[in-house]
């Protein structure tokens, strides 16, 4: 490891580097300006620095120290050591403090000591930084089984030019998926572009796609490139694809088959090298089947299919994403970051989401702009929040039991039957306990693993 000793005494650092030198390599500088020069042209991973300085503060040095190498190690010497520069030193980020004379093996211990703190402190780092790419992939947000899936769909995909079919309901984060295969991928470079068929009438559509020459129509007053064209090289997201008019699909399957667009009022097909990634909420077998859709296009577009699961078959991700929209709208509204009370938390926990999660997004950017505590509480969520709890506490106050929908694991029948009976008996747990004919341990450690799950 590498140690840089500070000190206007050439004596000190010379007797310094003379007692560490078997155990580290030492570099030593005077001044401000020769520290700065070190620690910019060698690996520093520790350094012991002189308050007092002649050329400059101490002080002030380790603040431009921190500011540059935030991970650097850094103990302070002094022969003039108080209770108040030992307060100011460790603000501005020492990691310890010692007075001169110095004791040669208390710097060896104490320089010891901190360098096992930095290993540690950069082990946790790595770790937290591999956890969180568990839970996310180019800013998608999961830890479920299910996107845990898409991620790795995701990464199989991103680094060749077959088309891409996004299944799922409105709300999901399809286009978030097209982006991530784009910027992640081999065509990053090229450009992205996204055109929603839903949202453009035909006549506009077609020339946004595949562009026109001048005078090919009313209006067209000089040659307009399509995004077929603009995206040479890159990727086109076709975004509802299910929408788009049966006359322009022969079209796109000219692109795919012969990779040529033809501009409106053009005779001069052009060639083009783009990646199509389409998404829809529809049914597109059934649109086939109706002849809404053609059937040749569709196996084109599908030749690898993602499919993203609704919010309500992924509650596990509820309190991720929940935090990452906090954070986001508290930091976007210039306040503290807001947190839920538990309260809060179960009711976003037990609600359906059938706008998946816009839908969330939307409810936590309301409760951060009204909320008037840094804590939010249930009276703070969305109405439908609101409703769907009171609904769900009524039904079950009325004797109706707990309705348990198919296919949910042995675990989560369990979780909700739990929770239920501890909610009709009124949080009382001893009362719970002997109900469900378990102990009253048994059943704390369970509701321990639930909160847990919830936060």
């Amino acid at each position: 490891m590498n140690i840089l000793i500070i000190d206007d005494e050439r004596a000190i650092c010379s007797s310094l580097s003379f007692a560490l030198e078997d155990e580290y390599r030492v570099f030593t500088a005077s001044g401000p300006e020769e520290s700065l020069r070190v620690l910019e042209q060698e690996p520093i991973d520790g350094i012991l620095l002189d308050l007092n300085l002649r050329g400059g503060s101490g002080m002030e040095l380790l603040r431009q120290i921190k500011e540059k190498k935030p991970d650097v190690v850094v103990i302070m010497m002094t022969a003039y050591g108080s209770i108040e520069s030992s307060v100011e030193a460790m603000k501005a980020g020492a990691y310890h403090y010692l007075t001169k004379p110095l004791n040669l093996e208390e710097v060896r211990l104490l320089l010891g000591k901190a360098l096992a703190f930095q290993q540690l402190h950069k082990q946790v780092q790595v770790l937290s930084q591999a956890v969180r790419q568990q839970e996310t992939y180019a800013g998608i947000i999961g830890k479920s089984s299910a996107m845990q899936k898409v991620f790795q769909l995701i990464q199989k995909v991103k680094d060749i030019s077959t088309n891409v079919l996004i299944t799922g309901e409105s709300g999901t984060g399809k286009e978030l998926v097209a982006r991530a295969i784009h910027y992640q991928g081999g065509r990053q470079k090229g450009a992205f572009s996204v055109v929603n068929c839903a949202a453009i009438p035909e006549p506009l559509l077609e020339s946004e796609l595949f562009g026109h020459e001048k005078g090919a129509f009313t209006g067209a007053y000089a040659r307009q490139q399509g995004l077929f064209e603009r995206s040479d090289g890159g990727t086109i997201f076709l975004d509802e694809i299910g929408e788009m008019p049966l006359s322009l699909q022969a079209k796109i399957l000219r692109v795919i088959q012969e990779k040529v667009v033809s501009p409106i009022g053009s005779q001069q097909p052009k060639e083009v090298d783009v990646r199509i990634i389409s998404a829809t909420n529809r049914n597109l077998q059934e649109e086939v089947a109706k002849g809404n859709f053609r059937e040749d296009l569709y196996y084109r577009l599908n030749v690898i299919p993602i499919h993203l699961p609704p919010l309500r078959e992924r509650k596990e991700d509820v309190p991720l994403l929940a935090e990452h929209f906090l954070a986001l709208y508290s930091a976007n509204m210039g306040v503290r970051k807001k947190t839920l009370s538990p309260e809060a938390k179960r009711m976003l926990y037990h609600y359906p989401y059938p706008g998946n999660v816009r839908e969330l997004s939307n409810m936590l950017e309301y409760a951060v702009a009204l909320s008037e505590n840094e804590v939010i509480e249930p009276r703070d969520l969305p109405e439908a929040v609101r409703e769907n709890h009171s609904g769900r506490t009524a039904k079950e106050a009325a004797g109706r039991g707990l309705l348990l929908p198919e296919g949910l694991t042995l675990a989560e029948a369990e979780r909700r039957y739990i929770l239920y009976t501890l909610e009709k008996n009124g949080g009382h747990r001893q009362n719970t306990a002997r109900q469900l004919a378990i102990s009253e341990r048994g059943l704390r450690d369970k509701l321990k693993q639930y909160l847990r799950g919830a936060e």
